[in-house]
């Protein structure tokens, strides 16, 4: 069975504390106070703006212990044919040992600033030409609004129409390289795919990246490859949540045995998988392989209380069981074992994931 509003209490028991999501607000916005109002930086900075899973709506609540991270993007005006990607990083080191000494570190293609409930990466890139930095000075992506905030959507969306951007240079210090990114792209496919499954694109990724969470090995693919992957697996139109993580473990088993090469959106000749070995990638096959059968198994079951069986045995004690209790989950579970029905339930996310 569908069960959309035990879907409904299970992406509320995965999603950030709403006291994490103020901290990442709150690191964001710092930051980019103090990158804006830096004397050695502030005029060659044309724009920052929030990227990663908390940007796309797809994140999930650390794990224990562990700290959530938000991505930056700082885009300047940096000639990267006059700078190597050392020098391009180099330039922000007086402002890092000013402001954040002793928790930053510079690393191969970003840096990362570790502070006591976030970690932020900064990742700093060059606009391509004179015309397209004129057109990235006037954007305004400040707001720390995600795909689930309709306004930004619909904002999202006309500028998609009407910026033909090209895709960010970022500085590779390991490879000593200029290398193309393209992260607005990377929004766009998200919120237009999520508009494609009924809005829940963004769901169906967060609970099969819970499901992953689960597997100590392979250590890879996690994080953003899998969301890569779910994204060309998810089959539009979908209907329900349980839908859309049924069909696309099954699309993973049925078309993709060997690993895939999964062009990056706005960089096709990216694989995302690139750096994922097919040792891993058959281990992590066969645990998807295993999963959709168990998730066909639920989707299947007509008796509700099997159904919430099968699904809590594919994600674990946050997924609520049938008929009351806790639900058992790190997060306290769901009170009351599930949200009572008493209209057709629409599974939304909520504001960062």
């Amino acid at each position: 069975m569908d069960l959309p509003t035990y879907f409904t209490d299970f992406l509320k028991n995965i999603r950030p504390e709403p006291d994490d999501l103020d901290e990442f607000r709150a690191a964001h916005k710092e930051l980019r106070e103090k990158l804006e109002a830096d004397l050695g930086l502030s005029d060659i900075i044309l724009s920052t703006f929030l990227q990663g899973s908390y940007r796309r709506a797809t994140a999930i609540r650390p794990k224990p212990g562990k700290k959530g991270d938000v991505d930056v993007v700082v885009v300047t005006d940096i000639d990267k044919e006059q700078k190597t990607p050392q020098q391009a990083l180099d330039t922000f080191k007086p402002f890092l040992d000013k402001h954040y000494k002793g928790k930053y570190v510079i690393q191969g293609r970003s840096i990362g600033i570790s502070l006591t409930r976030v970690d932020l990466d900064l990742v700093a890139t060059s606009a391509p030409s004179e015309v397209e930095k004129s057109v990235w000075k006037s954007m305004s992506f400040t707001e720390d609004r995600t795909l689930e905030d309709e306004e930004f959507v619909e904002k999202m969306t006309r500028a998609s129409a009407e910026w033909k951007l090209s895709p960010l240079e970022i500085p590779d210090r390991e490879a000593k390289l200029w290398v193309p990114t393209h992260p607005l792209k990377q929004i766009q496919a998200t919120q237009e795919k999520n508009a494609r499954c009924n809005k829940h694109f963004v769901n169906v990724v967060k609970a099969i990246k819970w499901w992953r969470r689960k597997f100590v090995t392979p250590e890879y693919p996690r994080s953003y490859p899998v969301e890569h992957l779910i994204w060309h697996c998810c089959p539009d139109q979908i209907k329900t949540v349980a839908q859309g993580v049924t069909e696309t473990l099954e699309t993973i088993v049925r078309d993709h045995k060997l690993k895939p090469f999964l062009p990056d959106h706005g960089v096709p000749q990216h694989d995302v998988f690139k750096r994922i070995i097919q040792k891993d990638y058959d281990e992590f096959y066969k645990q998807v392989a295993e999963a959709a059968v168990l998730a066909r198994k639920a989707l299947d079951e007509q008796d509700t209380e099997k159904s919430a069986k099968l699904w809590r045995e594919l994600f674990g004690n946050d997924f609520p069981p049938y008929g009351g209790g806790t639900g058992g989950g790190s997060n306290g579970g769901s009170k009351g074992g599930y949200t009572p029905r008493d209209r057709p339930s629409n599974v939304g996310g909520a504001r960062f994931g």
